[in-house]
């Protein structure tokens, strides 16, 4: 190894050039930096959506790097296999990433770290993926926050450095190492005939999202307190898409909140706490690694959800068609465009975990399937949040009235209309766009009688409330 051997810059979910830490400390060194991106187990693993949407990203990150004179390579293997052979195919004398906070990559990245180090060769990992590490917010006491107010108090004050630019220059390496074709990985395989209609409303790369940014703090934070809850208004930042792959910095999501609240723009608050409420997702898995498999609060282990993910309710609601319209509208909506209004995630998770009775890991397991904007933390706060066995969690007798909410935040019926085709005589675009997603395999047809209720809403609030008062814990 010399001062003037290459850099491997292992690129994981930190898909931009700009304000990324990983690549500004790779640049720094003055040494040629290789960017690989890695199609390990991890990958592998990924539902459906979120596999397809990050090939989407790989493939505009790999486009970016190429106009800055760098390439992207890629390989298939096990991580610390492919690095191996990297530095021995390249002399790199050094490895380099953005830290990952969920188990199952803390695991991985702690293997890999410790085994190259033992070959001899520099591994660090840098922040980049959150504004705050997990473990530097701490308690008066010294412990982690359990509940979001509190911790919101503590950071919101904090100091958030500026977000830095992309690098003047990627040195690029004498010999580029092999890579593989993108195409080869299929990452969209399990999407079938689903991906070309999801396609028409992804945003893809650095300077979508950028756009989108400026878009939103232009355009919708000044009434985002409001609009964020009316699911048929266009009245939120849709970045959690961009912020899952990296492809924008929680650090300018931040300052550009922060300067719209010091124009005195009303919504700007309300963002920033949004973008918090993601640092607390992390924050709670970093310290409670159990919250994404198991009930947070163990003692709901002994509550008796349904756990058969093929029961003709689970069945009727992943597919929307359970005859609550703000449910199915919400899950139609999911399919089309593998995003859900906030609104409708919190009433599909109530209506699934309280009036169905049913475990929320088949829910969280649907959305790992389904979203491109997933997110190990965020997803599993949000259906225990919902379910009631997480922390800072709506209590179980809070049971989110599906028709009333409709009545509240779609007086009109404009997102039900957008959704649902069923018993309409012109039914919209985007509501025939969902039988034209979903697999042949369930018969559906924009011609069918929508259903009747599979389980009414005061019906499902009884039969939680009876579940929740004999309950042994």
């Amino acid at each position: 190894m010399t001062d003037h051997s290459p850099i491997l810059w292992w690129v994981r979910r930190d898909l931009r050039l700009s304000d990324n830490p990983a690549l500004n400390a790779a640049c720094a060194s003055g040494r040629p930096v290789i960017p690989v991106c890695i199609h390990d187990d991890l990958v592998e693993g990924l539902g459906a959506a979120p596999k397809w949407r990050l090939g989407l990203g790989i493939e505009a990150f790999g486009q970016a790097l190429a106009r800055s004179g760098s390439r992207l390579i890629l390989r298939r293997g096990d991580g610390l296999s492919v690095l191996r052979a990297l530095v021995a195919e390249t002399g790199a004398g050094a490895v380099i990433w953005t830290r990952a906070y969920d188990p199952d990559s803390v695991a991985r990245d702690k293997a890999v770290k410790a085994a190259l180090k033992g070959d001899g060769i520099d591994a660090r990992s840098v922040p980049g993926h959150l504004l705050f590490e997990p473990w530097s917010v701490e308690t008066g006491q010294g412990g982690f926050y359990k509940v979001y107010t509190p911790f919101w108090k503590t950071v919101c004050g904090r100091e958030v450095p500026d977000p830095t630019p992309a690098p003047a220059r990627i040195s690029a390496p004498e010999t580029w190492p092999a890579s593989e074709g993108l195409s080869d990985w299929r990452m969209g395989a399990a999407m079938n005939r689903g991906a070309a209609v999801v396609a028409r409303h992804v945003c893809v790369g650095e300077d979508a999202a950028r756009g989108r940014l400026g878009g939103f703090v232009a355009e919708k934070i000044a009434d985002y307190a409001q609009a964020r809850d009316v699911p048929s208004a266009d009245g939120t930042s849709r970045l959690s898409e961009n912020l899952t792959y990296g492809e924008i910095s929680p650090r300018s999501c931040w300052h550009a909140g922060r300067r719209a609240m010091e124009e005195g723009k009303p919504g700007a608050e309300t963002f920033l706490k949004e973008l918090v409420w993601r640092e607390f997702a992390y924050h709670l898995v970093w310290h409670t690694p159990h919250i994404v498999t198991g009930n947070w609060r163990q003692e709901w282990d002994s509550f008796p959800w349904n756990t058969d993910d093929s029961a003709p309710e689970v069945v009727a609601w992943k597919r929307g068609r359970t005859g609550i319209e703000f449910v199915d509208a919400a899950m139609r909506e999911l399919y089309v465009t593998g995003t859900m209004h906030n609104r409708g995630r919190m009433i599909v998770a109530s209506y699934l975990t309280k009036h169905l009775m049913t475990h929320w890991r088949i829910g969280l397991d649907w959305f790992a399937d389904t979203l491109i904007d997933w997110d190990p933390a965020a997803n599993a706060m949000g259906w225990q949040w919902s379910a009631g066995s997480g922390p800072d969690a709506t209590p179980y007798f809070r049971v989110f009235n599906p028709v009333t909410q409709l009545t509240k935040f779609d007086p009109k019926r404009h997102y039900v209309d957008a959704w649902i085709a069923e018993a309409r005589r012109h039914p919209s675009e985007t509501a025939l766009s969902y039988f034209d997603a979903v697999p042949r395999s369930w018969d559906m047809s924009p011609k069918a009688a929508y259903p009747a209720p599979i389980v009414t809403a005061e019906e499902g609030r009884k039969r939680a409330l009876a579940a929740y008062e004999a309950r042994t814990f």
